[in-house]
């Protein structure tokens, strides 16, 4: 990545204090899911009436198509974008969560892959958030493993490897042993089950939405199995810090 994004300010009143000694140790990155980037900024910003009974939202950040970087919330805040979610054991991730929301229509509007800038511009940015807390690469997120009986975002189209090659999160590289533990996994559906909660997904979930959300994450696809290979993914990253 050779281009420099620019940062553009544009402050949402929808965030409060973090809860106190907490620590920012995880990136979520979501879609925005509507119909134009001008209407998911009107939301990420609302704080009428309105939105206080149907529930306001927020991120930290917002990036366009071409890479543009809005800057909503500051850090050191809570935004609301996680909502009811759990991972590793952690509860309420808006607390220690910095949340992403990347300009896509979504699934249900005209879903579409995600521009070269505008993932660029990501990688910026979580470069920038990775050097300022102590994030490690497998706490780098999708909307969906935190929530993946609510959530699908950012989807399959989105490109992890290409976002763990650029240094950011990770991209699983099984070896021989990954793959016998795989056969282990597909033979035993509470061993799977057991597999994919140590990866973090909240047990429960039923195993058909956790396998759901890993192959968003780690297959480009939304099956409710997991194939021999993607098997052997989750097996290499259990073995990773």
């Amino acid at each position: 990545m050779s281009e420099s994004f620019p940062l553009i300010s544009h402050p949402s009143p929808n965030f409060d204090a973090r809860p106190a000694g907490i620590v920012i140790d995880t990136i979520i990155i979501h879609y925005t899911g509507m119909e134009s980037a001008e209407d998911a900024l009107v939301r990420l910003c609302d704080d009428s009436a309105e939105a206080r009974e149907r529930g306001r939202v927020s991120a930290h950040y917002m990036i366009y198509e071409d890479g543009r970087i809005v800057v909503l919330v500051d850090e050191a805040m809570r935004a609301w974008h996680a909502g009811e979610s759990s991972f590793r054991d952690k509860k309420n991730l808006n607390a220690n969560s910095i949340g992403i929301e990347l300009v896509n229509c979504g699934h249900y509007i005209g879903y579409t892959e995600f521009p070269r800038a505008q993932m660029d511009a990501l990688v910026q940015v979580c470069k920038g958030i990775c050097a300022r807390h102590p994030i490690v690469p497998r706490l780098v997120l999708a909307h969906s493993d935190i929530a993946p009986a609510r959530k699908i975002d950012p989807g399959e189209k989105f490109d992890w490897k290409f976002l763990a090659r650029a240094g950011v999160g990770l991209w699983p590289e099984p070896e021989p042993k990954d793959y016998a533990s795989a056969q282990v996994f597909l033979s035993s559906p509470s061993s799977m089950r057991g597999a994919l909660v140590k990866f973090g997904y909240d047990p429960d979930v039923t195993i058909e939405l956790m396998c759901k959300a890993f192959n968003r994450h780690f297959s480009r696809n939304a099956d409710d199995e997991l194939s021999l290979e993607g098997a052997a993914r989750l097996a290499w990253l259990n073995r990773q810090p």
